[in-house]
């Protein structure tokens, strides 16, 4: 499938596809969850100095071209799309995804110049980053940012718990 024949059958579904190698994969559903954690992951990258977004499609590579859950930018970018690496990638960990897709996804967004690469899971309370030596996750506290700052996994989760508590 070339890109074209994808962004004409794909880029107004919902939940997302990507774009792998010819290939269209569908993204894992959002659970509520995960959802309120995007917009929060969201929130604390902009209070540590970052533009961030959800659900922005990478058009850095036009044989690879992923949507992750957040990035973020030192630089306000002014096309659509991000067509140059970005400074930070958080993908949310869905109960769907497999480990080898996991992994694949790191060592691509390495490969187009990703700076940091985060994943966190929602349930177990953790967070790993890319090491791009190892090429493998490391089990990590804190997200450290290539600008110096840091989110720590437990003001993540403390956002979380006291969001969920806010309502009740």
């Amino acid at each position: 499938m070339e890109t074209i024949e994808f962004y004409d059958q794909y880029s107004s579904k919902k939940p997302n596809y990507e774009y792998w190698f010819g290939e269209a994969i569908q993204k894992p559903t959002p659970t509520w969850l995960h959802g309120v954690l995007q917009a929060i992951l969201r929130e604390l990258l902009r209070r540590a100095g970052y533009y961030a977004g959800t659900e922005i499609e990478l058009r850095i590579d036009p044989d690879w071209q992923p949507v992750p859950d957040v990035i973020g930018v030192a630089h306000w970018i002014d096309q659509p799309y991000p067509q140059e690496p970005v400074d930070v990638v958080i993908e949310v960990l869905s109960p769907d995804d497999r480990m080898v897709y996991v992994l694949e996804k790191c060592k691509q967004y390495a490969r187009i110049g990703t700076q940091s690469i985060f994943w966190i899971d929602p349930l177990s309370r953790e967070g790993w980053q890319w090491d791009r030596k190892a090429e493998a996750l490391q089990r990590v506290k804190a997200f450290e940012l290539p600008n110096g700052n840091s989110i720590s996994l437990d003001e993540v989760f403390a956002e979380l718990d006291s969001e969920k508590q806010s309502r009740t």
